[in-house]
């Protein structure tokens, strides 16, 4: 039970959350909150755990946004059947893309990722009879399961942190896993792990292709919340905003990506009058923890009670 404390305080706080917050403008925040935990969850096994980096994993987000809303919109398609589909779509680009990009390293990795990002934004823009080009697609239905179709800003935050939150058990199993153990290893080094028997490429491929995969369940729930998608989605920006939620909330810890994806939401609407210079302000945010606060926030907080209860302890000594 004492393993699983934080994930029962966490669910009784998403539960009872909604009860407390009544403004539909907030819900709508928290709702946006629970989408970008998703992608940032993923992104922080690919790059906390396993230490491979990626700057176009808002291709994956995009891709996700897209095949749902265009087979919901154009073809009917029922969003159960979407859904899969959407995320078979880019865990097998990610696997494409992964199988030549991960056998980089650092910078030249980050650039591969990079290359293919762009790639992706591009081919959005430029096919403007499938994906609408810079215009995007409009009209996309709400999410409906079975004759359940979800109205409400409360529907909506119910659906997504009920993902989430199994996303994040599945998460925590998969850390605590012999896979978590081998992308530890890959994370210390590549050529240690390899000497202990762990294949690194096959690891760095499946977690590659996973961390995708969240990406492209974050971008199906985008689309049918707001039933509008474009190729910004899939922009260099999107991709460093994903990268700064896992550094501010911690790269390499479990509640890293929702700490950060909640401080980078809130973050725009309290400083919307600084839209234009939203590079420089993520880039200051960076240097600032990388500098400052290199483990991100949850482990600078658990540093910071740590210290406090044995100053307390010596203290009451």
């Amino acid at each position: 039970m004492k393993q699983h404390r934080d994930l029962i305080i966490f669910g009784l706080c998403i539960t009872l959350l909604p009860l407390v917050v009544h403004n539909p403008y907030y819900i709508s925040i928290l709702v946006f909150i629970g989408i970008y935990s998703i992608a940032a969850t993923g992104l922080n096994l690919l790059m906390g755990y396993a230490g491979q980096i990626s700057l176009g994993h808002g291709a994956f987000y995009a891709l996700g946004a897209y095949t749902s809303g265009i087979l919901t919109l154009r073809y009917q398609v029922p969003f159960f059947v979407a859904f899969p589909l959407a995320i078979a779509t880019a865990a097998v680009l990610a696997y494409l893309i992964g199988v030549p990009c991960l056998r980089l390293k650092g910078h030249y990795l980050a650039m591969a990722t990079l290359a293919a990002g762009e790639i992706v934004y591009i081919i959005l823009n430029a096919a403007v009879a499938v994906t609408g080009g810079p215009s995007g697609i409009a009209g996309i239905p709400s999410l409906r399961i079975g004759s359940w179709e979800l109205e409400s800003d409360v529907h909506h935050y119910s659906l997504v942190w009920v993902v989430f939150f199994v996303l994040l058990i599945l998460s925590r199993n998969i850390i605590a896993s012999r896979i978590g153990r081998a992308l530890r290893s890959l994370h210390d080094g590549e050529i240690a792990a390899a000497s202990f028997g762990v294949p690194v490429a096959n690891v760095k491929i499946k977690v590659f292709v996973l961390s995708a995969v969240y990406a492209a369940i974050a971008g199906v729930l985008y689309a049918h919340t707001v039933t509008f998608i474009s190729p910004q989605t899939a922009e260099l920006m999107f991709s460093i905003q994903l990268i700064t939620m896992v550094v501010i909330g911690g790269m390499g810890h479990l509640w890293g990506g929702v700490v950060g994806a909640a401080i980078m939401t809130l973050v725009p609407e309290l400083l919307s009058a600084f839209h234009d210079y939203e590079m420089v302000i993520y880039g200051g945010i960076l240097l600032l923890m990388v500098m400052f606060l290199p483990g991100g926030l949850v482990r600078g907080v658990q540093r910071l009670v740590r210290r406090s209860c044995l100053l307390l302890t010596g203290k009451h000594s």
